[in-house]
């Protein structure tokens, strides 16, 4: 233990962290050359998109939670980890050398200190009451006239329309009832995706219809009782991500939900986790995960 006033001969954790970043930063311009400029991106939704575009940022934030929240696109191993979205670490930035940095309007708060950094692109995706797979398409656009490859936005865009034209044909035959999507918090609660929520505005684009038609706050409700799913007995009921093991034990246990028609008659179906605050590629994990579960039938979640 270190005596007040002393001096600590070991470095704390984000010394080393830092320092390890500078290593990885440094080695970053050496491995491979790039043909584009050099990316980092603070916000989720950004990173998708320059992922979509073809062009892989040498920097993100949170790239460890993001790997298990958001599972795909896939990002190398040699991409920089510049910490918390809502704390990057700005010396570990500054080394990375971006020609651009990625960000939304989460992070206004920092951005003027990022623009002295490297020039910013800060573009919305999530606004409340306002769907945003429309505007999660012009940010492929945007991003790719921005790193001057407006090729790349044509070609993200026609292959993702292209894509959930294919999956909408392959969900057309379940169009014959609305569908309820949720994330369980806990035994007696969940969150509801409405109309302006990624899951809620990529299932209309599909061609389904979402049963909840209630207003959202910022394109979720949570927490939501579970009694209100039996306002909804005709839907299928869709669960994405995972269940807490706890709510999974006490769902298994209540009668109430037992007694939800969707559960008592077997339509209830449970998607991977998606990252629900993502960007184009997002959606396109959420259409295939739901094309892929209705196909191969309920869960059978007790």
């Amino acid at each position: 233990m270190v005596r007040p006033g002393a001096c600590s001969l070991w470095p704390d954790r984000r010394t080393v962290l830092t320092a390890a970043g500078m290593l990885l930063a440094a080695a970053l311009p050496v491995r491979a050359a790039r043909t584009g400029p050099r990316l980092a991106a603070i916000d989720w939704a950004m990173l998708e998109t320059a992922v979509a575009i073809g062009h892989m940022p040498v920097a993100a934030c949170e790239l460890i939670r993001f790997r298990e929240d958001a599972v795909s696109p896939a990002i190398p191993e040699g991409v920089v980890d510049l910490g918390l979205r809502g704390s990057p670490n700005f010396e570990l930035l500054q080394l990375t050398r971006p020609d651009l940095i990625l960000t939304s309007p989460y992070y206004t708060q920092y951005e003027s200190r990022l623009r002295t950094l490297a020039p910013v692109l800060n573009l919305p995706f999530y606004a409340p009451g306002e769907p945003p797979l429309p505007k999660a398409f012009v940010a492929l656009h945007t991003m790719a006239d921005a790193v001057e490859d407006p090729h790349a936005g044509r070609r993200a865009i026609e292959r993702s329309e292209e894509e959930l034209r294919e999956l909408s044909l392959r969900l057309a035959p379940y169009a014959d009832r609305a569908v309820c999507l949720v994330n369980i918090g806990d035994a007696r609660h969940l969150r509801a995706f409405g109309f302006d929520s990624l899951f809620g505005d990529t299932l209309g684009r599909l061609g389904l219809t979402n049963a909840w038609t209630a207003a959202t706050r910022f394109s979720f409700l949570a927490p939501v009782p579970i009694e209100e799913l039996a306002a909804m007995p005709d839907a299928r009921l869709v669960i994405v991500g995972q269940i807490p093991v706890e709510a999974r034990r006490g769902l298994s246990r209540s009668v109430l939900w037992q007694a939800l028609p969707p559960v008592a008659e077997g339509r209830v179906y449970q998607l991977a986790d998606v990252n629900p605050y993502g960007a184009v590629p997002a959606a396109l994990r959420f259409a295939r995960l739901m094309a892929d579960a209705f196909e191969a039938g309920p869960t059978g979640l007790a």
